[in-house]
Protein backbone atom coordinates (compact mmCIF):
# COMPACT_ATOMS: atom_id res chain seq x y z
CA UNK A 1 0.00 0.00 0.00
CA UNK A 2 1.36 3.27 -1.04
CA UNK A 3 1.50 6.32 0.94
CA UNK A 4 -0.79 9.52 0.95
CA UNK A 5 -0.04 12.09 -1.42
CA UNK A 6 1.32 15.01 0.45
CA UNK A 7 -1.92 17.67 -0.58
CA UNK A 8 -4.24 14.78 0.99
CA UNK A 9 -1.81 13.70 4.03
CA UNK A 10 -1.75 17.81 4.58
CA UNK A 11 -5.12 18.22 4.27
CA UNK A 12 -5.86 15.20 6.64
CA UNK A 13 -3.45 17.12 9.30
CA UNK A 14 -5.23 20.03 9.50
CA UNK A 15 -8.45 18.61 9.77
CA UNK A 16 -7.23 17.00 12.72
CA UNK A 17 -5.68 20.09 13.83
CA UNK A 18 -9.22 22.07 13.86
CA UNK A 19 -10.57 18.51 15.34
CA UNK A 20 -8.00 18.91 18.38
CA UNK A 21 -8.61 22.73 18.43
CA UNK A 22 -12.34 22.39 19.03
CA UNK A 23 -12.06 19.43 21.45
CA UNK A 24 -9.68 21.67 23.85
CA UNK A 25 -12.75 24.60 24.11
CA UNK A 26 -14.59 25.26 26.93
CA UNK A 27 -17.88 23.22 27.00
CA UNK A 28 -19.93 26.47 25.65
CA UNK A 29 -17.80 26.36 22.46
CA UNK A 30 -17.15 23.21 21.99
CA UNK A 31 -20.76 22.48 21.50
CA UNK A 32 -21.17 25.37 19.09
CA UNK A 33 -17.69 24.82 17.16
CA UNK A 34 -18.90 20.97 16.89
CA UNK A 35 -22.37 22.15 15.17
CA UNK A 36 -20.57 24.65 12.95
CA UNK A 37 -18.12 22.19 11.73
CA UNK A 38 -20.54 19.59 11.19
CA UNK A 39 -22.79 22.32 8.93
CA UNK A 40 -20.32 23.43 6.63
CA UNK A 41 -18.59 19.18 6.09
CA UNK A 42 -22.54 18.78 5.42
CA UNK A 43 -23.50 21.98 3.64
CA UNK A 44 -20.28 23.02 2.13
CA UNK A 45 -18.11 19.50 1.41
CA UNK A 46 -15.80 21.20 -0.47
CA UNK A 47 -14.53 23.05 2.16
CA UNK A 48 -11.39 21.91 3.84
CA UNK A 49 -10.77 22.46 7.50
CA UNK A 50 -8.04 24.62 8.69
CA UNK A 51 -6.16 26.20 11.22
CA UNK A 52 -6.80 30.24 10.78
CA UNK A 53 -5.17 32.32 13.49
CA UNK A 54 -5.53 28.89 15.81
CA UNK A 55 -9.25 28.51 15.41
CA UNK A 56 -11.15 27.00 12.84
CA UNK A 57 -11.00 28.21 9.22
CA UNK A 58 -12.73 26.99 6.31
CA UNK A 59 -10.88 27.38 3.05
CA UNK A 60 -11.68 27.39 -0.82
CA UNK A 61 -8.89 27.45 -3.27
CA UNK A 62 -6.56 28.78 -0.32
CA UNK A 63 -8.53 31.69 0.73
CA UNK A 64 -10.95 31.76 3.98
CA UNK A 65 -14.48 31.32 3.31
CA UNK A 66 -15.70 31.07 7.23
CA UNK A 67 -14.24 30.80 10.53
CA UNK A 68 -15.08 30.27 13.81
CA UNK A 69 -14.02 32.30 16.59
CA UNK A 70 -14.18 31.03 20.41
CA UNK A 71 -15.82 33.49 22.42
CA UNK A 72 -13.23 31.86 25.60
CA UNK A 73 -10.45 32.77 23.39
CA UNK A 74 -11.52 36.39 22.64
CA UNK A 75 -12.45 36.88 26.19
CA UNK A 76 -15.48 37.57 25.23
CA UNK A 77 -19.45 36.78 26.07
CA UNK A 78 -20.02 35.25 22.16
CA UNK A 79 -18.33 33.40 19.52
CA UNK A 80 -17.93 34.41 16.09
CA UNK A 81 -19.34 32.86 13.06
CA UNK A 82 -17.35 34.63 10.43
CA UNK A 83 -17.36 35.43 6.49
CA UNK A 84 -14.62 36.15 4.53
CA UNK A 85 -13.31 36.83 0.95
CA UNK A 86 -13.47 33.36 -0.43
CA UNK A 87 -17.27 33.85 -0.03
CA UNK A 88 -19.24 34.44 -2.80
CA UNK A 89 -22.16 36.85 -1.46
CA UNK A 90 -20.91 39.74 -3.46
CA UNK A 91 -22.68 38.33 -6.43
CA UNK A 92 -25.68 38.48 -5.22
CA UNK A 93 -25.75 42.33 -6.37
CA UNK A 94 -27.57 43.71 -3.32
CA UNK A 95 -24.14 45.72 -1.73
CA UNK A 96 -24.47 44.12 1.25
CA UNK A 97 -23.44 41.09 2.74
CA UNK A 98 -23.04 39.37 6.39
CA UNK A 99 -19.00 38.89 7.50
CA UNK A 100 -19.68 37.73 10.95
CA UNK A 101 -22.41 36.89 13.89
CA UNK A 102 -22.23 36.25 17.43
CA UNK A 103 -23.10 32.96 19.08
CA UNK A 104 -23.85 31.92 22.45
CA UNK A 105 -25.99 29.08 21.36
CA UNK A 106 -27.19 26.69 18.66
CA UNK A 107 -30.63 26.55 18.11
CA UNK A 108 -32.45 24.43 14.92
CA UNK A 109 -33.31 27.82 13.56
CA UNK A 110 -29.94 28.97 13.84
CA UNK A 111 -28.43 26.03 12.40
CA UNK A 112 -31.35 26.32 9.55
CA UNK A 113 -29.65 30.12 8.83
CA UNK A 114 -26.22 29.33 9.24
CA UNK A 115 -26.84 26.85 6.30
CA UNK A 116 -28.27 28.80 4.01
CA UNK A 117 -25.77 31.28 4.59
CA UNK A 118 -23.43 28.88 3.53
CA UNK A 119 -24.91 27.63 0.40
CA UNK A 120 -24.92 30.94 -0.82
CA UNK A 121 -21.40 31.70 0.40
CA UNK A 122 -19.90 28.78 -1.57
CA UNK A 123 -22.27 29.12 -4.99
Amino acid sequence: MGLLPKSMSKAAGDRDDVLRTIAGMDARDRAIAERIHAIVTEAAPDLTPRLMYGQPGYFRDGQVVCFFRSGAADKARYSTLGFDEGARFDGEDRGFWPTSFALTRMTPRTEEEIRALLRRAVR
